[in-house]
């Protein structure tokens, strides 16, 4: 029974158009009263109404949707192994263990107090506390060093107030040393740190952003081969506005909830630029919001702007971007839920807003994005997610098998590239140049040269100017001779 509903409903995340005689509705309503007992079936069932919510046919059916999931928390069970994996994780009800950067620790503790605590029966290595701990508590002198098993856990209890947690007390102590020494005890300890979600709106069931109004879905999802990456490149300026702190602040806070849950810490995400936090429309429901790194965090070389976009209102993948004159290495990342969406579109929006606010004219995907070390991505094959966009391999050999792969797709209706095809596809990076872009200069271009060279040379490039990342990355374009300069140091 369970196999059948799970089955009926994901027939129609493929179904798109007039709900017609209320089919859908009359199925969500029989899922709404069935009790899934497996987690298989829990995180399936999960899954795909997350899709149906982010992607509507009708208001009517992201209420229903959103119904069973806000509710979810009741369906959950004892066995909470399944609902750890990275690609489901942040499931109302569930919970997960991982260990967080003190950054990001430090902002969970705060917004979710009794909800985030360390993980002592999953700390395998515990004596790592033991230097740190023993900066706060001088009687841990007295059994640290010389005993077995030291019980870090009762030591910490027996110091801190009642109502206050482990996690909060460690924090507090933190907070006496020096700034620049908290994140670097904190991490030495390796303590991972567990994050009850309970029915919490911060969960991936209930965390939405407020949207005006919903887009619906009554005709077919745009597929790839509807997008064009050069038209949508030339294309009008997207509407786009700044910030003010206080909704700056929210909208972050979600960013690194709606990461964490996901195992994730960008880097971007961890040291945001409060004060220049940007909202993008893309249009089809799609919000794009986006940010640099404050002067103090900023990279020597290169531009850092990191973003997350939402798919009516439901956080569905994030962007980062690191700019060096009009070249632009993209990181895309559409979560799993949602990859029989609209990816294309939503990859040619974001570029689209890139080159809108930073000047860039070529877009470069490293290999990893495309299955180097990556077997999720050869999974999907990512490579020819990009190659029919119109990238390009910068690598001969590389060039040489696509030529190959595509005249067996032309000779062959439904060939699809081997594994270990998609494997050699990814010994390279990609590039996309903008036309009227200098074809080729980017080609044999490292950052890693580029900064050895620089290093060994003794050269080290002026602090960054105060103010907006991508105003310092616009002067920057205009330095034709630096540009040449570097492109030549940094060629392989």
């Amino acid at each position: 029974m369970s196999r059948e509903l799970l089955d009926r409903l994901d027939l129609w995340k493929s179904r798109f158009g007039p709900t017609g005689d209320g089919q859908l509705e009359r199925l969500l309503a029989k899922i709404a009263g069935h009790r899934f007992r497996d987690a298989e079936s829990l995180i399936r069932l999960h899954e795909t109404l997350l899709f149906l919510r982010a992607y509507p046919r009708s208001r009517e059916l992201a209420r229903l949707a959103d119904e069973i999931l806000f509710k979810f928390a009741d369906r959950i069970g004892d066995d909470l192994e399944l609902f750890e994996e990275p690609e489901v994780s942040g499931i109302a009800g569930t919970s997960l263990t991982a260990v967080f950067s003190y950054e990001v620790a430090g902002r969970l503790a705060a917004r979710y107090p009794r909800a985030v605590e360390i993980a002592w029966d999953r700390y395998d290595e515990p004596d790592r506390m033991g230097n740190v701990i023993c900066r706060f508590l001088p009687m841990l002198q007295e059994d640290y060093p010389v005993e077995a098993h030291v019980p870090f856990q009762e030591w910490i209890a027996q110091a801190h107030r009642r109502g206050v947690t482990d996690l909060e007390w460690l924090l507090e102590q933190l907070a006496t040393l020096p700034a620049e020494m908290r994140a670097l005890q904190f991490e030495s300890m390796q303590a991972p740190l567990t994050w009850q979600m309970g029915a919490s709106r911060a969960s991936r069931s209930r965390l939405r952003l407020p949207v005006r109004s919903l887009y619906l879905h009554r005709e077919p999802l745009l597929r790839r081969s509807d997008v064009s990456l050069e038209r949508e490149l030339d294309a009008a300026p997207l509407p786009m506005r700044r910030l003010a702190r206080p909704e700056a602040r929210r909208i972050l806070d979600l960013i690194l909830d709606t990461s964490a849950m996901r195992y994730r810490e960008l880097y971007g995400f961890s040291h945001p630029e409060e004060t220049g936090v940007f909202h993008a429309a893309a249009g089809r429901g799609v919000d794009i919001y986006f940010f640099g790194v404050p002067p103090e965090w900023r990279l020597p070389l290169r531009a850092y702007h990191g973003g997350m976009f939402f798919k009516n209102g439901v956080p569905a993948g994030y962007v980062e971007l690191l700019s060096l004159f009009e070249r632009a290495e993209v990181g895309f990342n559409l979560y799993y839920t949602f990859r029989e969406g609209e990816s294309a579109w939503i990859y040619a929006r974001l570029l689209r807003l890139f080159r809108q606010v930073l000047g860039v004219t070529c877009f470069s995907v490293d290999p990893y994005q495309i299955g180097h070390e990556n077997s999720e991505a050869v999974d999907s094959g990512a490579f020819w997610f990009y190659r029919k966009l119109g990238f390009r391999p910068t690598n001969p050999e590389v060039a040489h098998l696509v030529e190959r792969e595509e005249s067996r797709m032309r000779q062959t209706p439904g060939y699809r590239s081997s594994r270990r095809t998609l494997e050699r596809l990814a010994e390279g990076y990609i590039l996309y140049e903008m036309p009227g872009t200098e074809s080729g200069d980017w080609d044999h271009f490292r950052i890693r040269t580029l900064a050895q060279r620089l290093q060994r040379r003794g050269e080290f490039p002026q602090g960054k100017a105060r103010g907006l990342e991508w105003r310092h990355l616009r002067l920057m374009q205009k330095d034709t001779q630096r540009r040449a300069d570097w492109l030549k140091l940094g060629r392989q």
